[in-house]
């Protein structure tokens, strides 16, 4: 049966809300207990998973710097904690602030050489650790169909 109006029938509308609610679930679930394993290996015995995603982010900055606003669009943490972790990461030597040079009140952050290397060493491991869990669980057919599905699902959500 066809419908001119675009709209859809309830009872394949709930359908479609519980089927999505599902998939939710289950993407979230797989990604928790992925992060759980990830983070148990020995690579994050140094420094914690997400203490290493800011080191991973600032390593894929063209210019070296990112300024703290744009390093919270990239990490999973509140403004606040992130604040709070950069100032530990720094102590610890591994990054450097700076005042923005075109404001002032900005702040720009970059890896130090210490940690760059240490961004490198653990993220060899991470990798190595990632193909573990991936490798047998999924095809290579299967992992860039996945690849596939959950860029097209950022893509989306950063569109609205």
């Amino acid at each position: 049966m066809s419908h001119s109006s675009g709209q859809e029938p309830a009872a394949t509308a709930g359908a479609g809300i519980r089927l999505a609610a599902e998939t939710w679930e289950s993407l979230f679930r797989a990604q928790v207990a992925v992060m759980r394993q990830l983070q148990a290996a020995p690579a994050f015995k140094q420094l914690a998973l997400n203490e290493y995603d800011v080191l991973f982010t600032l390593s894929r900055c063209p210019s070296g710097w990112l300024r703290l606003n744009e390093l919270n669009d990239h990490v999973l943490l509140s403004q606040s904690s992130l604040s709070r972790l950069v100032e530990r990461l720094e102590k610890r030597g591994l990054l450097e602030r700076t005042p923005s040079p075109e404001d002032g009140r900005g702040i720009l952050i970059r890896l130090t050489a210490e940690g760059r290397d240490l961004q490198k060493q653990i993220g060899r491991e991470h990798v190595r650790d990632i193909a573990d869990l991936v490798v047998p669980a999924l095809t290579a057919a299967e992992q860039k169909e996945l690849l596939k599905l959950t860029a097209k699902l950022r893509a989306s959500v950063a569109s609205r």
